[in-house]
């Protein structure tokens, strides 16, 4: 147990707990507003934002692998669960949030954390834009005071449905939304410490309550009260069949909230110099999202804008991380029957600046000025993710990312005949000796670059065979910058060597790296080359392939593409 705390607690003190105090409190403060704001969002009560807040916070401090990740409802999530919500109701958002949970764990269990960083970023920023376009178009109804909404899973439907409500516009719900979005602006400048979301909230609800009671939607008037008790325990009904109807929502929520919690924990390293343990993040994580959903709470992840203000407030452990979950906790006891007064329409701005934010949009355009591969991975994934759903998108995206993986792999092969040049390269093998006077019929050598595998597996084959004209007897291929092979690419290879030994013809290997010659092992190439056909160095090869030359086909050659030729085309064999 003493091994779980090295490196977090080690040495803490009370100037340290001091500091901790300060941050966990700042977040706290920020906290608030933004989980109440997301649920709402989410299609659910406030206060399960806030118990989610208070639960997931704790546990994902204490738990997982980052000392600085505050954990909480986050603005990624609110699409899926939106969704999750409309189509299968709360009740089931809670069982997939539990599935989630243990799927997360079993992800760092069995150290999966480092998989994540191979989601390209035009992937990310793809999907998280996609996010952002749905978190902001989602709150034009509340910022507009629009009445007879319904809510739809579709991007389209719900700009539809938009669009048929506007003569139903609340003049003073815009106010109230200008009011908030104004001091929300303002505040940093004139306080920088203090959070200008909740600012802006409250200032705007003070406007709301004193001059238009009655005249705007609030957080009382749509959801009821909010209830300044702690959360009641309560285990979602299980059964198979929801367990199977609801595998495919829980993973998009595992793969996105592991997703987002470890790319929070690199924000954090780079901004502390700290190193976070991505498995152990993911178990923590996993946790979280089990116990949260017991007590009513919503899934949960890294929040990146709350770790970061934790770090810039002065945090130095995890500690911080659960005392902002003890002042939300706090606070809900205690202010929880102010919290009806909030008009819906000043959480909109909050919500449509969390979506401005993490927009990725300075990304979003220099990938799009790229005009590469990655522009057209980055538009597909995130207008499938505006227009579809985040699983279409991801997966179609991550195909488009491996497509073009492989054809950028597969240019990135190489394959070149040489031969020695003595005159300008001090007999080293090069491309440019090779012409149509000077290519030795009974010898061909190639020098291979780039991986085999199965996108250039096919190139490696063609290039040597298709450019064998005279039928060479030996063949010595140059693997020195081969750093894989696999079973595609093995397969080719095979070809090459039945052709030549078709023809009672050898193949001669030179410069296999160790890790590849390994692999030759297993898969029984190097067997099939015969363990006396691999040299060290090319001239080795080229010796043992002189040696086995047929002397009388080299009588009268002028093609001289060794140094010895010259004797030897001249030398009668009695």
């Amino acid at each position: 147990m003493s091994k779980f705390w090295t490196g977090r607690f080690e040495g803490y003190s009370f100037d340290y707990f001091k500091k901790d105090l300060l941050s966990g409190t700042i977040v706290g403060i920020v906290a608030i507003p933004l989980a109440m704001s997301f649920a709402i969002a989410s299609g659910v009560k406030p206060e399960y934002g806030i118990y989610t807040a208070v639960i997931a916070g704790i546990l994902i401090s204490l738990l997982g692998g980052s000392k600085y990740q505050i954990g909480g409802p986050t603005g990624a999530f609110v699409p899926i669960l939106l969704g999750i919500v409309l189509s299968y109701g709360y009740e089931n958002l809670l069982l997939a949030g539990l599935m989630a949970g243990v799927m997360l764990v079993l992800m760092g269990v069995f150290k999966l954390g480092i998989l994540i960083k191979y989601i390209p970023r035009p992937v990310t920023i793809g999907f998280t834009a996609g996010i952002a376009v749905i978190i902001f178009t989602g709150q034009i109804a509340n910022f507009l005071g629009l009445k007879g909404m319904e809510q739809h899973e579709r991007f389209i439907d719900n700009m539809k449905e938009i669009g048929s409500h506007l003569d139903t516009m609340n003049v003073y719900s815009v106010m109230v939304a200008i009011i908030c979005f104004a001091v929300m602006l303002m505040t940093p400048k004139i306080l920088p410490k203090v959070p200008g979301a909740l600012v802006g909230i409250v200032a705007s609800t003070v406007v709301a309550v004193v001059f238009l009671n009655g005249q705007v939607a609030t957080i009382g008037s749509t959801y009821g009260a909010i209830p300044n008790t702690l959360p009641q325990f309560g285990i979602p009904d299980i059964t198979l069949e929801k367990i199977t109807m609801l595998l495919g929502p829980a993973f998009v929520i595992a793969m996105l909230g592991g997703i987002e919690s470890l790319l929070s924990a690199v924000v954090a390293d780079g901004m502390t110099n700290s190193k976070h343990d991505s498995n152990r993040e993911l178990i923590g994580q996993g946790v979280a999202n089990i116990v949260t959903p017991l007590f009513g709470g919503i899934p949960a992840t890294g929040a990146i804008a709350r770790t970061a203000t934790n770090i810039k407030s002065g945090a130095v452990s995890p500690m911080s991380g659960m005392i902002h979950g003890l002042f939300v906790l706090l606070t809900l006891l205690v202010f929880a029957p102010f919290a009806v007064h909030i008009p819906l329409a000043s959480l909109a701005p909050v919500l449509m600046m969390v979506a401005w934010n993490m927009s990725e949009r300075k990304h979003f355009a220099h990938i799009l000025k790229l005009k590469t591969g990655d522009s057209i991975v980055l538009v597909v994934t995130f207008l499938l993710t505006v227009l579809t759903s985040l699983t279409i998108a991801v997966e179609v995206g991550l195909l488009l990312a491996i497509i073009l993986f492989a054809k950028r792999m597969s240019e990135m092969l190489v394959v070149s005949k040489v031969l020695p040049d003595h005159e300008k390269y001090n007999g080293k093998v090069v491309p440019q000796a090779v012409n149509a006077g000077h290519d030795c019929p009974q010898v061909s050598i190639y020098t291979v670059e780039g991986p085999l595998f199965f996108g250039a597996a096919q190139t490696f084959e063609q290039s040597i065979l298709s450019s064998i004209h005279a039928k060479p007897t030996t063949l010595i291929l140059r693997l020195g910058r081969v750093p894989f092979i696999d079973t595609t690419g093995e397969e080719y290879f095979r070809n090459i060597l039945r052709d030549f030994k078709s023809r009672g013809g050898s193949v001669f290997v030179t410069g296999v790296q160790p890790a590849l010659k390994k692999i030759l092992d297993q898969n029984g190439l190097s067997k099939e080359i015969g363990e006396g056909n691999f040299y060290s160095h090319t001239g080795e090869a080229i010796d043992r392939a002189l040696g086995c030359l047929n002397r009388h086909a080299c009588i009268g050659c002028k093609h001289y593409a060794f140094r010895e030729c010259r004797e030897l085309s001249s030398k009668k064999i009695s």
